[in-house]
């Protein structure tokens, strides 16, 4: 007699861990984008797969590390603390 619960164990396993993953991916993006960890967690948690592309098609705050960095950050880019003293010295008062 075949044991099922192993079969069943190791996809349950991989099925966790794209789960987790997701959740990770969701949470770093909505950081990323200004709105903190939370959302994204949540988000994760509840749509799984989902949440990623909903993550990048949802719009960046105006400081955010997204907006400022861009998508992937570079090496000694400026950070957001620069781009914000930068827009409270511009005497114009405009943005970016």
């Amino acid at each position: 007699m075949t044991i099922l619960f192993a079969l069943i164990g190791s996809k349950a396993l991989w099925l966790l861990y794209l789960w987790l993953l997701s959740t990770i991916a969701a949470s770093y993006l909505s950081d990323r984008k200004g709105y903190g960890e939370k959302p994204g967690l949540a988000t994760g948690l509840l749509l799984t797969f989902l949440a990623i592309p909903i993550w990048l098609l949802w719009p960046a705050k105006e400081d955010s590390r997204w907006k400022v960095q861009g998508a992937i950050p570079r090496r000694g880019a400026r950070t957001v603390a620069e781009a914000r003293a930068e827009r409270q010295h511009d005497p114009e008062g405009g943005g970016s």
